[in-house]
C-alpha cells in the first residue's frame, strides 16, 4: 500500500493509524505544477497542504514597494501551505510558486478536519503539520537574526546542493536576506 511517498512519510512518523493511513491515501490528488505556476496566490483561500514528492517550491510576498521577497523555499520531501491563511480560513498574503516543475501530493483540509473528530490520531497529523511549520520558521528566524548570510549558504550548499544552481539569484539572495552581488562574493569563496 505504501507506494505514495506522502503516505510513506507520513506512516513513517509513526503517528497514524493504519486504517486512517489507508483511507488518508485515497483522499489524496496528485498536482504536477510547470515552473512558474502557483500552488497558490495572495488573496485566495488556502484549504491544502501539499506534500513536495519532486520539484521546489517558494513563498514569497510583495512588499510596499513591489518588490518580492523569497521567506522560504521548500524542498523534496516537505510539506507546504500557506499556513496561516491555512489556519485562520483567511485570505493568504503570500504566493506559493513552482521554481522548477513540481510534483505534489495535496490533502484537503476539509478532509482531514472531518477524519480528525472521529480519529484522535488524525489529530497527533495535523499537530504534527502544525508544529513542523513552527519549528521551521523559527529556524529561519534564528538563522537570520544569529548567523550571516555565509553561515546560510553554507546551509544551502551542505543540505540542498542541487537546488543551488537552479534557484534563481534574486530569490536565493532575497531567501538569504542579502543583494545579489553579496551572494556572488559568497559563491567565489565557496567555489574555491
Amino acid at each position: 500500500m505504501i507506494e505514495n511517498p506522502v503516505i510513506k512519510a507520513i506512516d513513517d512518523l509513526d503517528i497514524i493509524d493504519s486504517s486512517s493511513l489507508e483511507l488518508l491515501n485515497e483522499h489524496i490528488e496528485v498536482r504536477h505544477l510547470k515552473k512558474g505556476d502557483f500552488f497558490i496566490q495572495a488573496g485566495q483561500k488556502c484549504n491544502e497542504i501539499a506534500f513536495v514528492s519532486s520539484g521546489m517550491l517558494r513563498s514569497y510576498y510583495i512588499t510596499e514597494n513591489g518588490d518580492d521577497f523569497t521567506y522560504c523555499v521548500c524542498f523534496e520531501n516537505d510539506f507546504m501551505s500557506a499556513y496561516s491563511a491555512y489556519i485562520s480560513g483567511n485570505s493568504a498574503i503570500e504566493y506559493i510558486q513552482a521554481m522548477v516543475d513540481t510534483k505534489l501530493y495535496v490533502i484537503q483540509k476539509s478532509f482531514i478536519e472531518k477524519q480528525a473528530e472521529k480519529n484522535h490520531s488524525t489529530m497527533k497529523l495535523m499537530r504534527f503539520f502544525a508544529e513542523q511549520y513552527i519549528l521551521d520558521l523559527e529556524q529561519r528566524l534564528f538563522s537570520h537574526q544569529k548567523e550571516g548570510a555565509q553561515k546560510r549558504y553554507e546551509y544551502m550548499l551542505e543540505n540542498h546542493p542541487k537546488y543551488l544552481s537552479e534557484i534563481p539569484l534574486q530569490y536565493l539572495a532575497s531567501y538569504l536576506g542579502i543583494t545579489q552581488r553579496h551572494l556572488s562574493r559568497i559563491r567565489k569563496e565557496f567555489s574555491h
